[in-house]
């Protein structure tokens, strides 16, 4: 009996193949430096990219980590992964149940035969039990070290997008502020050059009628208070689209998240960011550790997989009361006790287990593909977030210097207009390209802060 039970335990050992861990994330090669950042081993505080000097923000941003519904649903699936956490860990530990019973039954009389004459048979018994059973599941060849430490990745992956959900979600609120506060500039600057619009109209109107500018002057310039005044609705929409957005991420009501903008902005510094090697990238993206962590987890449940192919020993205990009469259960002539063990394992399983290794491998590959993804993807973004940065600082300084400019040539035209020197279609036009140009520096400043938000996205905040 030893013998053959020694052969069982050889077959079953030897059919364990063995099976190499997945890809590894170390195996992905991130570049040595960014095109458009120096390299350089020190980081700034990433989030002075944020429009930190807004109050609107401040106050906004409290309301993303409170009720932001992405957040939420983020944060309960982290609780998912945690329960599954100790789910894991409790299969490794003994299985302790109480049991207890009481029975009652009542033979027939009529089926019992050959008895002598005068026998009295009572057919009617009851039993009682209380008991306590344990098993317990060795893990001698880690099968449940394997899952519970994947379940711990899961937890550390789930943990990991949460940061990344509310990395976004501070990201696209700070930009839709951005948005917001840029249409409120242009709407502050399309009533500067309607008032600007409404002086020449004035102007042309007193020249006109005193004989010394002709009427094509007057309706010049009202068309330019025309244009000026058409310009409110483009600046009124986005300043809608932008409210209706923060309500969506906030979940608060249109009209406190327009009391948020009661105050106005501070003076933005300008923020040169050190964002430091692209290896470093790897380490701040939520999303990309999320990726790595799955990675590991799937290369845990090969190894679970895997160790099925090895006998399952487990120890079975029990002790107990058990008696036919309910004043007998609690005397020590009514103890049970039993103590043993189980091995099983597969045999013949047909390829069972080693589809679920194959599967196993297969959703490794996928998460190995899918990190690798994640990790040039971030890299991309990073890429042209500094890139974007650079364009538009340097668009915001040659937008500023063109405007030095065109203010000058509207006063310097409008001044030999006045006395006479200069046709009135000059004023026309330096105007116009003064509006236009301060047009074009509000959206300058809003991308530049737009980009510095893109930059504190990309590198993980």
């Amino acid at each position: 009996m030893r013998r053959g039970f020694a052969l069982i335990s050889v077959a079953l050992l030897s059919g364990c193949a063995a099976v190499g861990e997945g890809p590894a994330a170390s195996s992905v090669q991130a570049p040595a430096t960014f095109v458009y950042a120096p390299p350089t081993e020190s980081r700034d505080v990433l989030a002075a990219l944020l429009p930190n000097e807004d109050p609107a923000f401040r106050t906004l941003v409290a309301a993303v980590d409170s009720d932001a519904p992405d957040l939420q649903v983020a944060l309960a699936r982290v609780a998912a992964a945690r329960a599954a956490l100790r789910g894991a860990g409790a299969a490794r530990a003994p299985n302790v149940q109480a049991q207890g019973s009481a029975g009652y039954g009542r033979g027939s009389e009529n089926t019992i035969t050959n008895l002598p004459p005068g026998t009295v048979i009572d057919t009617s018994n009851a039993n009682y039990s209380l008991g306590i059973n344990a098993s317990w599941d060795l893990d001698l060849f880690g099968r449940l070290r394997a899952s519970q430490r994947a379940a711990a990745l899961r937890l550390d992956a789930a943990d990991a997008n949460a940061r990344a959900v509310r990395l976004t979600l501070v990201a696209d609120l700070a930009r839709t502020v951005v948005d917001y506060r840029t249409a409120q500039a242009k709407l502050q600057i399309t009533d500067d050059d309607l008032a600007d619009a409404s002086s020449l109209v004035k102007l042309t109107g007193t020249r006109t009628r005193a004989g010394i500018a002709p009427g094509l002057d007057l309706v010049r310039a009202q068309s330019l208070e025309a244009a000026a005044r058409s310009q409110r609705g483009p600046a009124q929409a986005e300043l809608a689209a932008a409210l209706g957005r923060l309500v969506t991420l906030t979940a608060r009501d249109g009209a406190s998240v327009s009391a948020a903008f009661a105050r106005p902005t501070e003076n933005r510094p300008t923020v040169l960011p050190s964002v430091g090697l692209p290896s470093i990238l790897l380490r701040q993206r939520p999303d990309i550790v999320a990726a790595e962590y799955r990675l590991g987890a799937a290369n845990a449940e090969i190894a679970a997989a895997a160790a099925a192919r090895f006998p399952q020993i487990s120890v079975n205990a029990a002790l107990g009361l058990a008696a036919l009469a309910f004043g007998d259960v609690f005397s020590a002539d009514s103890l049970t006790a039993s103590l043993g063990g189980s091995l099983a394992g597969p045999l013949l399983d047909f390829g069972r287990v080693g589809a679920q290794i194959d599967a196993r491998q297969a959703d490794a590959t996928e998460a190995f593909a899918l990190y690798r993804r994640e990790v040039f993807n971030g890299i991309g973004e990073a890429e042209t977030a500094l890139g974007t940065l650079e364009a538009n600082r340097n668009r915001q300084a040659a937008l500023e210097a063109q405007i030095a400019i065109e203010q000058d040539t509207v006063e310097l035209s409008t001044a030999r207009y006045r006395m006479g020197l200069s046709d009135f279609l000059i004023v026309i036009d330096a105007q116009r390209q003064l509006n236009a140009a301060r047009q074009a520096l509000a959206e300058a400043k809003g991308n530049v802060a737009l980009a510095e938000i893109g930059v504190y996205r990309c590198f993980g905040g």
